[in-house]
């Protein structure tokens, strides 16, 4: 690293120990979330400040998505962004790595009286995972943790009171550096890392690269998303081009959503109420599910992950009762991408 790049990374070390002085090195876990603001505003107001406060910041809002709770009994949004500092920084990395340059904002109805709650998700955690084997490691988490710092900061000032609490499923930075799941239930994400959980689904030509990409937008946009009962059917959310050569495309569906806040509150006390049962909402920052666009090695390829090494990653909290009494969901999931786009991509 030359003088010039050393002085560069300075002030991002700085902003982290400043800006973001739980997540400084010495500390022992991580959650893959993290609580940024009680509102003392009601949900509609909250929600409306968050979005004023996100598009008059340096973030870039590429889409947002209210999630559809269970039986209508709490609200939740999802808000999806990226930092234009932090991919700047991931310009040299991997394509398979953008999963770590889209950030996550929730807006959310939790706990006794349904108070507002906003988090993330967790860029400094994310970064640990997929950016654990770069040569820039070190400049890309100091990058994470300044985009997390840019994401409180564009929040600062909403009603209520700021915080920067971390939340579960917590892990250690060694943890996610070689994150293949958690406890007894690794072996059900097949022992994968995130290369080896990012699935091909099709794959051509390098120069097909812009045709494939507008085909697996058509696809998505033309499927009829199926109630909750039914796996079948994806709703795009976003499609964001990072770099030249990915494409990353955010999906969710009725059936999806409904199954990641039940199964994620079921064995649940904390927060669990008789007018709030779905403890889970303060998970919706795990939306999108993603399908991934990328050239490389002179090819395009379409990719989607694993559900169940995805599902273990953000919800892993849910207890591994959940995960065996729901062993089919990663799957019906999983599956119903793959055959969505598999089936129509030529």
């Amino acid at each position: 690293m030359t003088s010039s790049q050393k002085n560069s990374v300075v002030p991002i070390v700085f902003a982290i120990l400043i800006a973001f002085p739980t997540m400084a090195r010495a500390a022992e876990e991580y959650g893959i979330f993290e609580a940024i603001h009680r509102s003392s505003g009601n949900y509609e107001e909250t929600l409306q400040a968050v979005s004023v406060a996100l598009e008059s910041s340096g973030l870039t809002i590429h889409g947002h998505h209210e999630v559809r709770v269970p039986e209508q009994k709490q609200q939740a949004h999802v808000f999806i962004l990226t930092s234009p500092d932090y991919l700047a920084a991931a310009s040299a990395e991997s394509p398979r790595t953008v999963s770590a340059q889209v950030l996550r904002v929730a807006v959310y109805t939790w706990g006794e009286n349904q108070q507002t709650m906003v988090n993330m998700a967790n860029p400094v955690a994310h970064a640990m995972v997929f950016y654990s084997g770069s040569e820039n490691y070190d400049t890309l988490l100091a990058g994470a943790a300044t985009a997390a710092a840019e994401i409180r900061a564009a929040l600062s000032e909403l009603p209520g009171e700021s915080v920067s609490d971390h939340q579960e499923p917590m892990r250690s930075e060694k943890h996610y550096n070689k994150y293949k799941g958690d406890g007894p239930a690794r072996m059900m994400a097949k022992f994968r890392r995130f290369e080896k959980s990012q699935l091909l689904i099709h794959e051509t030509a390098e120069e097909d690269f812009e045709t494939t990409t507008a085909a697996v937008m058509s696809i998505l946009s033309e499927s009829d998303a199926a109630d909750v009962s039914e796996p079948t059917g994806w709703e795009p959310l976003v499609q964001i081009p990072i770099g030249d050569d990915a494409v990353y495309v955010g999906v969710s569906s009725p059936y999806l959503e409904d199954k990641m806040i039940r199964i994620n509150s079921r064995f649940r006390s904390d927060g669990k109420t008789d007018s709030a049962p779905y403890p889970g909402t303060d998970h919706v920052a795990a939306l999108p599910t993603e399908v991934l666009i990328v050239r490389e090695d002179g090819r395009t390829k379409v990719l989607h992950y694993g559900q169940m090494w995805r599902m273990q990653l953000y919800f892993w909290d849910s207890g591994y009762r959940a995960f065996t009494a729901n062993v089919g969901v990663p799957s019906a999931i999983a599956n119903s991408i793959e055959d969505l786009l598999s089936e129509n991509l030529e």
